[in-house]
C-alpha cells in the first residue's frame, strides 16, 4: 500500500508540475507568435494519440495528448512538431505566406523561440519574487563565527570574525551566497575576500567533500544513502538578517537569485564537461521526479519553490546550441543572418538529427544514473 502512494505522490507531483512549466514554455512561443502574426495550428500538452482537445475562434486546436512527457505549439507551414518546413511551401498564396511562420523576417522568427525559456524564466522570477514579497527573506549574516580545526578554511588562514565579501570575485550578501559557492565548487580553489579590521584580505580555499552530519548524526537521502557535500569548515555567525520587500525590490531579489541559480549551474555544467563533477550527478525524470515528490511531502509551499528551479532549468537547457532544441534553432539563425540566407534544408535535417542523438544520450545517461541512485 505504501509503495502504491509512494507511485502517486511521485506520479501526481512530477506530472502536474511538467505540465504547468510545460504550458508556460509553449505559451511563450504562441503567444509571440501571435503577436507577429502567425497562424498557430496546435497548441499541445504531451505527444502521441490525442485525449482531449477543442477549437478556438482563431483556428487553434488546444489538446491534451497522450504522453505527458512534454508539449509543442505548431505553426502555419510546418511539417512536423520540430518546425520543420511543410514540403508544399512554394505553393503558399501571398495571404497565407503572411500567416506562416517560415514567411517572417529573421528577428521575428528569433524572437517567437526565444520567447519560450524567456517564459520559464519569467515565471521562475515571479514565483520568487511572489514568495519573498509575501514571506520576505531571512539570512545569515556572513560573518566567520568558528573554524574548524584542520579544514580548509582554517589552513588556508581564514580568522574568525572575518566578513566574507567576495568569493571569485562575486558578491557575497549572506551565508547562504557562500555556501551555494562551495557546493558547486566540484573541489576547484575559490579566492575569498574577507574584510578584516578594515582591510580587505584574500586567501584561496579548496573545499573538500565530505559525508554531511548534524548534531552527531549522519544525514541521509531520500534513498537511504549517506549526504555528501563539498565543505570548508566555516560555521556563520548567529546573527540573522530579516529583508521585508516591497513589490519592486521582491521583483529584483527574484531576478538576482534567478541569475545566480543559471551562473552555478552554468559552472556545474562546465566541470563536467571539463572531468571535475562526474556526469554521474545528472538527473532525468525519475531523479526530478524524486525531488518534486518531497517537496510535495514537506508543503505547497517546497513545492512551488522546486518548480520555480525546474522552471530555471528548463529555460536554460532550451536555450543549448543543440539542434532539435530552442538554442538549435537560434544557432540556425544566427548562421542565417551571417551568410544572408537560411542553410540548405539538408544542413538543418543533419543537424537536427545530431541534436536527436545527443538529446537521447543525455536522457539515457541522466536516467541511468537515476535508476542506479534510486531505492528499488
Amino acid at each position: 500500500m505504501d509503495a502504491l502512494l509512494n507511485a502517486v505522490i511521485y506520479a501526481t507531483s512530477f506530472l502536474g508540475m511538467l505540465t504547468i512549466l510545460v504550458f508556460v514554455h509553449e505559451w511563450g512561443h504562441y503567444i509571440v507568435a501571435r503577436m507577429n502574426g502567425v497562424r498557430v495550428e496546435v497548441f499541445s500538452i504531451g505527444f502521441g494519440p490525442e485525449i482531449w482537445g477543442r477549437n478556438d475562434k482563431n483556428g487553434t486546436r488546444w489538446k491534451v495528448s497522450a504522453v505527458p512527457l512534454g508539449g509543442y505549439v505548431k505553426f502555419f507551414g510546418d511539417a512536423s512538431a520540430a518546425s520543420t518546413p511543410d514540403s508544399d511551401l512554394d505553393k503558399m498564396s501571398d495571404k497565407e505566406k503572411k500567416e506562416s511562420f517560415h514567411f517572417k523576417k529573421l528577428y521575428q522568427r528569433a524572437a517567437i523561440v526565444f520567447a519560450g525559456p524567456l517564459a520559464n524564466f519569467i515565471f521562475a522570477i515571479l514565483i520568487l519574487a511572489t514568495l519573498f514579497y509575501l514571506y520576505g527573506q531571512t539570512e545569515r549574516a556572513a560573518i566567520v563565527s568558528n573554524l574548524v580545526e584542520g579544514k580548509p578554511a582554517a589552513e588556508a588562514g581564514l580568522q574568525i570574525g572575518d566578513k566574507i565579501i567576495a568569493v571569485d570575485g562575486d558578491e557575497i550578501d549572506s551565508f547562504q551566497d557562500l555556501v551555494l559557492q562551495v557546493l558547486y565548487s566540484a573541489g576547484e580553489g575559490l579566492d575569498i575576500t574577507v574584510l578584516r579590521n578594515g582591510q580587505e584580505v584574500t586567501v584561496t580555499v579548496v573545499p573538500q567533500e565530505e559525508i554531511i552530519t548534524r548534531e552527531g548524526e549522519v544525514q541521509l537521502d531520500p534513498n537511504g544513502k549517506p549526504l555528501k557535500a563539498y565543505q570548508i569548515g566555516v560555521q556563520n555567525s548567529e546573527e540573522r538578517i530579516f529583508i521585508e520587500h516591497t513589490v519592486g525590490s521582491a521583483v529584483w531579489a527574484g531576478v538576482l537569485h534567478t541569475g545566480t541559480i543559471v551562473k552555478q549551474s552554468l559552472r556545474g555544467i562546465r566541470q563536467m564537461i571539463v572531468g571535475t563533477r562526474s556526469v554521474k550527478e545528472l538527473s532525468g525524470p525519475v531523479g526530478i521526479s524524486q525531488v518534486t515528490a518531497e517537496a510535495a511531502r514537506r508543503g505547497i509551499h517546497y513545492w512551488i519553490q522546486v518548480m520555480a528551479l525546474i522552471s530555471i532549468s528548463l529555460g536554460m537547457i532550451n536555450l543549448f546550441p543543440i539542434p532539435l532544441l530552442d538554442g538549435g534553432h537560434l544557432l540556425y539563425y544566427g548562421f542565417e543572418a551571417a551568410l544572408g540566407r537560411k542553410l540548405s534544408e539538408r544542413t538543418q535535417e543533419f543537424g537536427f538529427r545530431i541534436g536527436l542523438v545527443l538529446v537521447l544520450g543525455l536522457m539515457m545517461v541522466a536516467t541511468f544514473n537515476d535508476i542506479l541512485k534510486f531505492n528499488w
